[in-house]
């Protein structure tokens, strides 16, 4: 069986992203930019809507572009569940 996607706020995601050194660098409007600097220089960001509860689409779009940057079993747990 395939495992649901959680219904999340934006304050459960950026914690979840901030277990993998991701911080605010930036807010504007209603949306958060997250980095992460590693160790070469390269900078990794990502974009977060600041909403109560976030829509599954949208969820599903954040967990896709992290999931450019962390492995999606690390990631899944707290997406999915």
């Amino acid at each position: 069986m395939t495992p649901r996607l959680r219904r999340l706020t934006a304050r459960e995601v950026l914690a979840a992203l901030k277990k993998f050194d991701f911080e605010v660098v930036a807010t504007r409007g209603s949306h958060a930019k997250l980095c992460r600097v590693l160790g070469d220089g390269t900078r990794q960001v990502l974009t977060v809507p600041l909403h109560r509860e976030l829509a599954p689409g949208t969820l599903r779009a954040i967990f896709r572009q992290a999931g450019r940057f962390i492995a999606t079993d690390e990631l899944r747990p707290y997406f999915f569940g």
